[in-house]
């Protein structure tokens, strides 16, 4: 089978990570996978933010906890979040966004790191906390949060694929 069907077929969601950090190396490959994600007329309206630096990854994750009203780690342990945030001029940014996250999700698992798409990130930067962390970022603009793409690598079993949902696929012909 082709290798990028297979990786694509093969991905999952881990929801428990050791600490393992991923290698600067590693992470900045899955990263520039994540700029070649497709987008509306060439506009590139995502930017990414790479966070390893726990005090910050622990910030982020109290922040997405709150929308919840939880305290739990909504990121799992991983100690890799990446923020994907795309600007709202664009017509398609939620569209592009999404299709970054995938590009990010399927580059990981396709150099043997786990990942997850964790949501909240729309409300968690519309909150004058995460209003604050893309100006300390330096991050300027209409951006809204699409996701949080953690990584890391997964502490328990792989997951298993669920049964694929009937009539997904229709022939018209």
């Amino acid at each position: 089978m082709n290798e990028t069907i297979k990786n694509l077929l093969e991905r999952r969601s881990v929801r428990s990570y050791t600490s393992k950090q991923v290698a600067k190396e590693v992470l900045h490959t899955i990263l520039e996978a994540g700029t070649f994600a497709p987008s509306g007329m060439n506009r590139q309206p995502v930017v990414m933010a790479a966070v390893q630096n726990p005090e910050i990854r622990d910030r982020l994750s109290k922040l997405n906890a709150s929308v919840t009203g939880t305290d739990n780690d909504p990121f799992y342990g991983a100690p890799t979040v990446i923020v994907v945030l795309a600007d709202r001029t664009s017509a398609t940014y939620v569209y592009d966004g999404s299709v970054a996250m995938a590009n990010l999700m399927n580059a990981a698992h396709a150099v043997g790191v786990d990942s997850c798409w964790v949501h909240r990130a729309r409300e968690v930067f519309e909150s004058e906390e995460g209003k604050q962390l893309l100006k300390e970022w330096g991050i300027q603009g209409d951006y809204e949060g699409i996701g949080h793409c953690i990584l890391g690598y997964g502490a328990d079993e792989y997951p298993q694929a669920k049964p694929r949902k009937e009539h997904a696929i229709v022939y018209v012909e």
